[in-house]
């Protein structure tokens, strides 16, 4: 009798330590794409996809103190981009070569700067906002430019330094969007983690596979990544999604 409960026991904890959470599902990760890449803040309605096809040259500027330490964290990240995307990121050596630029500002000057980078005096950042980016698209729906502006003094006071330089750059890359419905992201302001997740990573690998092209929308998404993640299910991908992203230098710096 004890044997018999002792291996139930050991059973129960087997199932639970290989229990699949929510987000690992593939119905889930379909809906998490569709909320985050393929809609957007601003814009209601679903939009099509949007991603990099040219390399990315990133350029930082530098209107406060400690740029090392800003530079630092960006480039890990960035670099933690590349590895999951495939896709080739790089610093530019001048402005002038660069087609994203991240500018860490002030609270008192980044609607200037805001200005400034996109080249739209238009463009205003919401009231509750800690940072922005923005985006520059061809006719086909690829990134052509793009700009993240953080008022660094605004966004240490509300803790969210960290975060914005994960967040903007990453939605950056194209996933534009922020949804409750999608957890754990760091595109669900809820979420306590300020780097990337492995829901996060997923729709990264998603979003950057070839078949997935600029301009396409939901409908002619949803069969290519359902045969994707059916791939990614049997191979181990989706499992190891959580424990592969901590595998950055960045989560390193930080501790993890």
């Amino acid at each position: 009798m004890t044997r018999r409960w002792f291996a139930a026991c050991l059973l129960v904890v087997s199932t639970l330590l290989h229990a699949e959470e929510p987000w690992q599902s593939v119905a889930y990760l379909q809906q998490a794409f569709s909320e985050i890449a393929l809609h957007s803040e601003y814009n209601p309605g679903e939009q099509p996809v949007r991603k990099w096809l040219q390399p990315v040259r990133v350029w930082l500027e530098h209107h406060t103190d400690q740029s090392e330490q800003h530079s630092l964290l960006t480039k890990y990240h960035f670099q933690h981009l590349a590895k999951i995307t495939g896709h080739p990121i790089s610093f530019a050596s001048s402005r002038q070569e660069a087609n994203f630029i991240v500018v860490f500002s002030h609270l008192q000057l980044w609607r200037n700067d805001i200005a400034l980078v996109s080249g739209d005096l238009s463009i205003k950042p919401p009231n509750d906002a800690a940072c922005m980016f923005g985006l520059n698209l061809d006719d086909k729906k690829a990134i052509r430019k793009a700009w993240v502006v953080i008022p660094v003094d605004h966004a240490q006071e509300h803790r969210q330094l960290l975060s914005c330089i994960v967040e903007e750059t990453t939605q950056a890359m194209g996933l534009p969007s922020d949804s409750d419905k999608v957890f754990p992201s760091v595109f669900n302001d809820h979420t306590p983690e300020s780097l990337l997740t492995g829901l996060d990573a997923l729709l990264l690998k998603m979003l950057y596979q070839p078949a997935i092209k600029p301009g396409m929308r939901g409908a002619q998404v949803k069969p290519i990544l359902a045969n994707i993640l059916q791939k990614w299910q049997a191979d181990g991908t989706i499992e190891q999604a959580e424990k592969n992203v901590r595998q950055s230098e960045l989560y390193e710096m930080m501790g993890f």
